[in-house]
């Protein structure tokens, strides 16, 4: 077990787990090991693309020394707890439309104290700003047809200087016609309209089709 270049995630091989904050209890099916008494979370790059991501090249301390996190779209929160977990003496506050999902996600906030959840709309960040302030690392992954507007404009509100964030864009939610190329390289250009710098991109294969990750930094 060694420590990677990202705060709170280390690896066997190519493996990635998480300290489990709740030892004895997981999120859902995931496997957990133990190492010199510790208890360690599987975090699964087939169920959590940010996971992928990291294997497949994101730049390095993408929220090393992070104070506070904005994680858009938290669905049922698998995710979402891997970063509470990386990022232990950080905020990650978790906006998610959906009451549905949002059930499982305020659960698993009750034992992580530094897990926050927000039923909001990531399109209106107007509505949450004042009680998120500026976060030193923003991450969306959301199904919306305009990803990239929603992500520019929530980056221009509330990623502070020096941030950085991260666009998992979700090629299909936008187009179901168009090659996923060329949406790529449209939300590219929404992005830089917005004077966003892209600093990195990859795609998730073989992990998650059709979907690709843009890092900006503030």
């Amino acid at each position: 077990m060694e420590p990677t270049d990202q705060a709170g995630v280390w690896r066997d091989g190519r493996t990635l787990y998480t300290r489990n904050a709740v030892p004895g209890r997981t999120v859902g099916d995931e496997a957990v090991r133990r190492s010199d008494g510790v208890e360690y979370r599987v975090w699964d790059p087939f169920h959590s693309k940010l996971a992928a991501y990291l294997l497949r090249g994101a730049p390095p301390r993408l929220w090393n020394g992070a104070r506070s996190i904005l994680y858009l779209g938290g669905a049922h929160g698998t995710t979402a707890s891997h970063l509470a977990e990386a990022v232990p003496d950080a905020l990650v506050f978790v906006v998610e439309k959906s009451p549905v999902a949002f059930a499982p996600l305020l659960a698993l906030s009750r034992e992580r104290p530094n897990l926050v959840p927000m039923l909001a709309d990531a399109q209106l960040p107007e509505r949450y700003a004042a009680d998120v302030g500026l976060v030193d690392f923003l991450y969306q992954d959301i199904a919306q047809r305009q990803q990239a507007a929603i992500f520019a404009e929530n980056v221009r509100t509330l990623l502070a200087d020096g941030g950085r964030a991260v666009l998992m864009l979700k090629v299909r939610s936008v187009s179901q016609r168009r090659p996923a190329t060329e949406v790529v390289r449209a939300a590219r250009a929404e992005l830089e309209r917005a004077d966003l710098r892209i600093v990195h991109e990859a795609n998730l294969l073989p992990f998650s089709r059709e979907h690709a990750a843009l890092t900006v930094r503030a």
